[in-house]
């Protein structure tokens, strides 16, 4: 998680935070089946957004972690309605 967070920031701003495109890209990269084969640049605008609690326009390692854990709640959440575990 660490090492992911720090392949991608810096490479277009400050080396401890993700900007929009740095964030499109890792998730591009990192978690394809998450965001498809394109990333809805409306649906990533919000995203980042939402992640951006103190509004700096990028998203830092706390912000970063949090959308991990959400993402790994909405996982678990949806394998304990599927038919196999039931």
């Amino acid at each position: 998680m660490v090492t992911t967070f720090h392949k991608y920031s810096g490479q277009e701003g400050d080396k401890f935070k993700l900007s929009k495109g740095e964030m499109k890209k890792l998730l591009h990269k990192e978690l394809p089946s998450f965001v498809g084969k394109t990333v809805d640049e409306e649906g990533l605008k919000r995203m980042t957004s939402d992640l951006d609690k103190n509004r700096d326009q990028e998203v830092d390692f706390q912000e970063y972690a949090l959308s991990l854990a959400l993402v790994t709640i909405m996982c678990n959440d949806f394998f304990q309605g599927s038919p196999a575990r039931s």
